[in-house]
């Protein structure tokens, strides 16, 4: 009998988008403008880019905290790990949630990412040990990344308000309820017992934290840390959508924070 998949466990993957990709250039512009501006309450009432912005701020704060006291000090030991160990976990875990970026390459109609992707899956599982290696980078098959919120940005629709989720993070009113989807395509959804799905889950979420250590420092320079990984991630975001081609139209609604 098939199980109803489960919510993924994840707390601070809004860190994630200072280093998951290269960042247009406005990505590394100082956010101090756009998060002092934005931090005032006449301004907050009226962004469209962060309407929510008041309910976004007392989430970050709470996702801060739990962060803060035990995301970060697990990930920190985590870290000290030999680099082998951790590169199979993070190899064997991605492994499983790959038919996402699979599936989502063929939504957008790029089939021959879809192909190399759906052969980089066969080759990490067959010749990989399940995915806990992976002889598909070394064979010239890298690794995409593509989910339903960027084939949903790839066919126009809109990415909405800014939105930050207990537990999860930030997202956008687009990409907020594909997690649903994404969930039901990762395998780990499906493993028995139920402890075993959730303790990769928590170990998936430790290797993620502790692969943006580095990140903190910055974040906690930010003039605003919240407006900084805002403003990040929501350039990362377009970054993806668009393969790296941003749009400089004024109707991008990244211009907004800033006035332009």
């Amino acid at each position: 009998m098939t199980r109803k998949p489960t919510p993924p466990i994840a707390c601070w993957l809004s860190l994630l988008c200072v280093l998951a990709l290269p960042l247009p250039a406005a990505a590394n512009q100082p956010e101090t403008a756009q998060g002092s501006a934005e931090s005032t309450g006449s301004t907050r009432a009226t962004t469209p880019v962060d309407r929510f912005e008041r309910y976004n701020r007392a989430m970050y704060r709470f996702n801060t905290g739990i962060d803060r006291v035990a995301l970060r000090p697990l990930a920190e030991g985590y870290s000290k790990l030999p680099r082998p160990i951790r590169g199979g976990i993070g190899n064997f875990i991605g492994h499983l949630a790959y038919a996402d970026t699979i599936v989502n390459n063929f939504l957008q109609g790029k089939l021959t990412d879809g192909g190399k992707d759906l052969a980089r899956f066969t080759l990490n599982t067959v010749v990989g040990v399940g995915g806990l290696f992976d002889p598909a980078t070394a064979a010239g098959l890298p690794k995409n990344d593509e989910d339903f919120g960027q084939t949903l940005g790839k066919w126009g629709v809109p990415s909405g308000p800014y939105l930050v989720l207990p537990f999860l993070g930030a997202s956008t009113v687009r990409d907020a309820p594909t997690w649903v989807l994404t969930n039901a395509l990762d395998g780990r959804s499906y493993l028995n017992p139920d402890a075993l799905n959730y303790g990769l889950g928590a170990l998936h979420l430790v290797d993620l934290r502790a692969g943006v250590l580095v990140a903190d420092a910055a974040i906690d320079q930010a003039f605003d840390p919240y407006a900084f990984v805002r403003d990040v991630y929501l350039q990362r975001r377009e970054y993806k959508v668009h393969d790296g081609n941003v749009p400089t139209s004024t109707e991008e609604p990244l211009e907004d924070p800033a006035g332009e």
